[in-house]
């Protein structure tokens, strides 16, 4: 018997050798890299779908949340101009492309210079070409010069959904989850700006101290600020280790609800994400064509104060005919299916027909 491997052929047999396809070890991916199952669903529908019967977002996908709600907000109609302010994975996007048709237009902005490839190339691939599809990366933040870049005076409708997208918090390389160990990243866009490692040591306790309760109304706040900042944490584990340190009562439920709240305020501040929304709320009325909707998708009390109180105020001045005036929520059945779309809140606005879009 020969003591060749068996992946190599025999001497001058001429045929490829044989090479198993890599897999992870073990009956369930442990690492990112290894669900290679879930991350090519055009080979492996039925794991994708078994995942998302279990109430799941598949790795590397996103879930649109409250799309039905979104597009009843939005009214698209054929021939609009149309702007998705967070790309992402495009779920939202796709939906509003299909519904501006034809003669329609969209224009996507992201800042992620990760993604938003991925996703222009997914949207390119169904069947929406430039005269239908423009993406630029930038902040929501450039929505005007972005507008203006794009040779549009203004839009019909206007989305921008402030969630997190499920492709950054389960990549551990992006550092915005402790589900997976990884740097303590967290930027939107990591060639800009400092990593959460970094401006957390860089922060002195009475600024975090008031991060955490802006930004996502944590009660020990205080106590919290003093065990982490200043300290170089540089990993999302190291992280979380050092806030159930610093909580060692805490248990259970509470002790998970206040380490994501941790992660989300750090994450705003890394992002500046406040500063940006506000420029865009700022920048809405300007934006939208006579009649135009916008609508907005939150996800905590921080982001949906600003929104309404924004909303009030263009009302008050005439700058929309009407506003949202109680937040829409995800359906049970929406919940239930996707967890993360359980703290979503959608408002939206129009504005006034006689006045006229900055160009």
């Amino acid at each position: 018997m020969s003591d060749r491997p068996a992946t190599q052929p025999a001497s001058g047999s001429g045929k490829t050798p044989h090479r198993r396809r890599p897999r992870y070890s073990g009956k369930y991916p442990r690492r990112f890299e290894e669900k290679y199952k879930e991350r090519d669903p055009a080979l492996h529908a039925e794991t994708v779908a078994k995942v998302i019967a279990a109430g799941k977002t598949p790795a590397g996908t996103h879930r649109p949340i409250m799309v039905v709600e979104v597009l009843e907000a939005l009214a698209p109609h054929p021939g609009e101009v149309g702007v998705d302010c967070t790309l992402g994975y495009g779920g939202h996007a796709r939906e509003l492309l299909l519904r501006l048709q034809p003669g329609g237009r969209l224009l996507g902005l992201d800042a992620d210079p990760v993604e938003l490839p991925k996703t222009e190339v997914r949207l390119r691939a169904l069947g929406f070409g430039p005269e239908a599809f423009m993406a630029r990366r930038t902040n929501f933040a450039g929505l005007p010069p972005a507008l203006a870049a794009s040779g549009l005076s203004g839009a019909d409708i206007i989305l921008a959904d402030l969630g997190v997208s499920s492709m950054q918090l389960d990549d551990p390389a992006r550092g915005f989850s402790v589900k997976f160990e990884g740097p303590l990243d967290m930027r939107m866009n990591p060639a800009r700006g400092m990593p959460a490692s970094a401006w957390l040591e860089k922060t002195r306790p009475d600024l975090l101290a008031a991060a955490l309760d802006e930004n996502a109304d944590e009660p020990r706040a205080r106590l919290l600020a003093e065990a982490l900042a200043g300290r170089p944490w540089a990993t999302t584990t190291a992280l979380a280790t050092a806030i159930r340190a610093a909580l060692p009562r805490l248990g259970g439920e509470d002790l998970d609800l206040t380490i994501r709240r941790v992660f989300q305020a750090v994450r705003i501040a890394v992002n500046d994400e406040f500063s940006a929304l506000d420029a865009l709320l700022r920048s809405l009325p300007a934006c939208l064509n006579p009649g135009g909707r916008v609508a907005v998708l939150t996800f905590h009390s921080g982001e949906d104060r600003r929104v309404k109180r924004s909303f009030e105020a263009g009302l008050a001045a005439g700058l929309y005919s009407d506003i949202a005036r109680e937040v829409t929520r995800p359906s049970g059945d929406e919940r239930r299916a996707n967890p993360r779309s359980a703290p979503a809140k959608l408002r939206w606005a129009r504005r006034s027909a006689g006045a006229a879009a900055v160009s």
